[in-house]
């Protein structure tokens, strides 16, 4: 079990303190720190849990970042505590050898490393609703890569309802600036293949059950709502200068 400290990640009294904390303007007060010592650590939400509403609800958001990735993050330092060498590389770096990695932490690294590299990319990539598309370099790559945005969503959203079970879809970038359409199973990830994920969505049942329930159509849709267009540019900008870690 992960003991709180003094951040700003949710505390353990769960998701009805959570839920009285935002309608009374305290999520402050629902947030306490859950990164477990080691070399990777939580990354702190760029907005208010609460910034992505009515897409995504801040009750998710909160539990999905303060519960699930923490996890994620304190299962993946749990599984390096023992293998010095290999806790001193860059993520990306232990994704795309993890053939080499030791067997006996192979599994938890790959589901939790990939879970810690594909949550780091997803809060990164939202804010608010309201803002601009795609502009300039990345909005002529999605034209010409992907037909435009609008066949974009469609092909992503299918692509995400016909994942079984959990797992994500994303839009790749080589460093040519070359897009392409994956899915991935579990917290599977393109790092694994070498490759960069430009964009990503999480379609694991936590990431919208509370709002959707089993309408993963409908959050796949309403997503598109909070995508971050100005930071994807940038996240497409250093994956063409081959600056992209994560």
């Amino acid at each position: 079990m992960m003991k709180p400290n003094r951040r700003n990640f949710l505390c353990a009294a769960g998701a009805a303190t959570l839920v009285t904390a935002v309608s009374t303007g305290g999520i402050g007060r629902a947030f306490a720190d859950t990164a477990p010592e080691g070399p990777f650590t939580l990354p702190a939400l760029p907005y208010d849990p609460a910034a992505l509403e009515p897409h995504i609800d801040a009750t998710t958001m909160g539990i999905h970042h303060g519960k699930h990735h923490a996890a994620y993050v304190k299962n993946l330092n749990t599984a390096l505590k023992d293998h010095g060498d290999l806790a001193k590389l860059p993520l990306e770096d232990i994704l795309a050898k993890l053939s080499e990695v030791p067997e006996a932490v192979r599994t938890a690294i790959r589901n939790n490393g990939g879970g810690h590299a594909n949550h780091s990319m997803f809060w990164q990539i939202m804010g608010a609703p309201g803002g601009p598309g795609p502009e300039g370099e990345l909005k002529a790559a999605i034209d010409s890569d992907l037909g435009g945005l609008e066949k974009l969503q469609e092909a992503f959203n299918t692509a995400g309802t016909k994942v079984f079970g959990s797992g994500w879809v994303f839009v790749t970038v080589d460093k040519g600036g070359k897009l392409a359409l994956v899915s991935k199973p579990n917290q599977d990830t393109p790092l694994m293949d070498g490759g960069r994920a430009l964009i990503g969505n999480d379609v694991w049942e936590h990431a919208y059950y509370l709002k959707y329930q089993n309408k993963r159509a409908d959050y796949l849709k309403a997503w598109w709502n909070v995508v971050n267009w100005k930071a994807v540019g940038e996240r497409y900008a250093a994956a063409k200068a081959g600056t992209l870690k994560i």
